[in-house]
This record gives structure tokens, C-alpha cells and sequence, in this order.
């Protein structure tokens, strides 16, 4: 995932989230940062300074200014002000790709290295909060794990499954996938496993973690799982009108196998298969 942050004249904000996202270290995701009014300046000496504090170097950095091909090239644009946001919006980038950084970072150009610290912290916290660190993990369904599938699938599904359903159904042998930000319950994932095949039950992301990568570190301890277990293919559905997750699964290697007519109840609607393919046909046969 590509993470383009924007601010004004990219020397001071925007080079900051940049540099601590990327120092997070969170697998498949890159930040970059660019201004709009940028002119090839290194970035600023308490920018730098006050990242120095916590080992992050930005000594390298270049402004750079926005162009069309960063955009398109985004999956996701960080302004740090509305105002910026807006001009954006002027220029017609796709405002499903815009955030703002938190409620808008404040200038720090001109003031003393105390308040560029400050712009700093509150830099890191909203970066934080759009990206926290993400683990999943394998449940036995211990602790709180049942509860908290139960209640999320009843906050998302119009046919949620019962906490007694969850733990019957890990007894008959599905595997339950736990994702974790910051140790917050952020969603999970069901797969069935049938000799070499893989049926992936439900994968739901709490709703205030959604867009920040869970589905997609899910999706990826799948791939893991598959391969160590040597599946030939993972397969799930999708309604047909979820264009959103099915551009993610996309995303992920799954492709259109077929569909299920009427497969969803409240409401009816068909079901599109998708298929991701861990083996190639030659070595299935």
C-alpha cells in the first residue's frame, strides 16, 4: 500500500509522517510525501531535528511537488491540513483517496524547535490512529476471542453467528484468524479446510479499524497458512453489490470463479465467488 502525505511546501509536516510511518515498519506499506508548493528543498532544520530526537533521518528528503502520477500512484492520500484536501479535490483527485491527518496539523514554519516537537507528537498520535501496528494470530478461542467475533459479526452481518455457533464451529475444525491493532480487537477471519482446499467463512473488520490495512494482514497470514499447509486454493463469496471488498480480494490474487444465485438472504442477493490459486494446474493433476 502507497501512502502519499501532502502538505504545503513539503520541508516540515508532511516529510515528518512520512519519515515515522515509515519507520513503523508495517509490511507492504511505503509512505511518501510531496507538497504544493514544493521547490527541491531539503527539509527543515527543526523538522529534521526534532525526528533526529527520535531516530528517525530525514536528511536525504527533497521536496517534491504533487503531481497527477503520485496521486494515481496512491492508495491513500494524507493531507494534513482541509485546506489542502479541498484544493486536491479542486485539481480532481478521487476523494475517496483523501484524508485529512488527524483534525488538521497546525504550521510549525518560522517557530521555535518546542513547537515543532509538538507538531511533531501530534503528527505521530494521528498517524497512530490511522495506522496502528497490526498482528494476527491463530485463536483457540480463549479469553474474550468468541465474545468479541459474536458481537462484531452481529454488528455486521444481517445473519450473524452466535457465540455458541462460533465455538461449535471451531470444535468441527475452523481455524479462527485474530486480527489485533495495538492490542484492540480489530476483526477476523474463518477458513474451513478440506483436504487441500481452503473455504474462507467470514472475515469482518471492526468498524473504526476499517481502511487501515486489517483485511489486508488477515488476507496475508491466509496466504501463509496455505502454503505451509499446501493448499491448492483459498475460495470465499462475496455479495455481488460489495464492489469495495471485492476489489480487495482482487488485490490480494483472488479472481472470479463463478457465482451462487440468491446465496445471501436479508437481502437476497447472489453471491460472486472469488478464488485465489496457491498451486498451478499442472501440479493438481
Amino acid at each position: 500500500m502507497n501512502i502519499l502525505f501532502i502538505c504545503t511546501g513539503n520541508t516540515c509536516r508532511s516529510p515528518m509522517a512520512e519519515g515515522y510511518l515509515n519507520s513503523k515498519n508495517i509490511d507492504g506499506l511505503t509512505a511518501y510525501s510531496a507538497g504544493l508548493c514544493a521547490f527541491g528543498e531539503p527539509i527543515s532544520q527543526n523538522s529534521y531535528a526534532v525526528l533526529m530526537e527520535k531516530g528517525i533521518d530525514m536528511s536525504g528528503h527533497v521536496s517534491c511537488p504533487v503531481t497527477s502520477e503520485l496521486c494515481d500512484a496512491a492508495d491513500k492520500i494524507i493531507c494534513i491540513s482541509p485546506s489542502h484536501k479541498q484544493i486536491l479535490i479542486s485539481y480532481g483527485v478521487d476523494e475517496n483517496k483523501l484524508l485529512v491527518l488527524g483534525d488538521g496539523i497546525a504550521d510549525p514554519y518560522g517557530e521555535d524547535i518546542d513547537t515543532y516537537r509538538r507538531c511533531r507528537d501530534e503528527i505521530f498520535s494521528a498517524v497512530d490512529a490511522l495506522f496502528p501496528n497490526i498482528k494476527v494470530r491463530q485463536s483457540t478461542l480463549q479469553n474474550d476471542d468468541a465474545k468479541n467475533i459474536a458481537e462484531l459479526e452481529a454488528e455486521t452481518f444481517s445473519e450473524p453467528w452466535s457465540e455458541d455457533a462460533i465455538r461449535q464451529s471451531y470444535q468441527n475444525g475452523t481455524l479462527f484468524f485474530i486480527a489485533e491493532a495495538d492490542d484492540d480487537f480489530a476483526g477476523y477471519c474463518g477458513l474451513n479446510t478440506v483436504l487441500d482446499e481452503g473455504y474462507i467463512t467470514n472475515v469482518a473488520v471492526r468498524p473504526e479499524h476499517r481502511r487501515k490495512g486489517v483485511a489486508s494482514a488477515i488476507l496475508k497470514e491466509l496466504d501463509y497458512l496455505a502454503r505451509l499447509k499446501e493448499l491448492a486454493f483459498i475460495s470465499l463469496e462475496v455479495r455481488e453489490s460489495n464492489i469495495a471488498a471485492q476489489k480487495l480480494y482482487a488485490k490480494h490474487g483472488y479472481q472470479i470463479a463463478g457465482e451462487r444465485k440468491s446465496f445471501y438472504a436479508n437481502p437476497r442477493e447472489n453471491a460472486i465467488i472469488m478464488t485465489k490459486r496457491f498451486k498451478d494446474e499442472d501440479t493438481q493433476h
